[in-house]
């Protein structure tokens, strides 16, 4: 419900042919794959773990879209040297990550977000950024939140 949730929102601000996505704390990939469905220009997938890394190259030799790279790499390792520019950022954290909070000025700051682009950050409830000025949106699902930056 939540994910559906979310690509309805962004499907209304979005032209998928155009938009080149960065989705950090990419985990299984199961949004990058539904990213990639809606017709994104391109996805970099970002992870640090090994078996979460497995797992994306073994899904991305199935889906064999030559628009989908995989890094294995520590999120903020990439955001403090960032190389590219991105029209949409998806980050889903573990819900317990320090410094949560700080991720939308991190990924602002980095140069990692192109103009016009957004940023969508999944958290908990334990999480606000309701005070945040780049903040543009914020919705509930059940236990799941999306902040919506720019």
């Amino acid at each position: 419900m939540a994910k559906e949730g979310l690509f309805n929102i962004l499907t209304n601000q979005i032209d998928w042919e155009d938009v080149k996505v960065l989705d950090l704390f990419a985990g299984t990939g199961n949004v990058s794959v539904e990213f990639l469905s809606r017709g994104a220009k391109s996805v970099l997938s970002v992870d640090k773990h090994p078996i979460c890394i497995k797992h994306l190259n073994a899904l991305q030799e199935t889906f064999a879209d030559e628009n989908w790279m995989i890094l294995r790499k520590d999120v903020f390792q990439l955001i403090d040297n960032a190389q590219q520019k991105f029209d949409l950022i998806f980050a889903d954290p573990p819900f317990n990550l320090k410094g949560l909070n700080q991720l939308p000025d991190l990924i602002l700051k980095s140069g990692l977000l192109d103009q016009g682009g957004i940023i969508v950050i999944e958290h908990g409830q334990e999480v606000s950024f309701e005070e945040h000025p780049n903040l543009t949106d914020s919705r509930k699902y059940g236990g799941v939140f999306f902040s919506f930056f720019s």
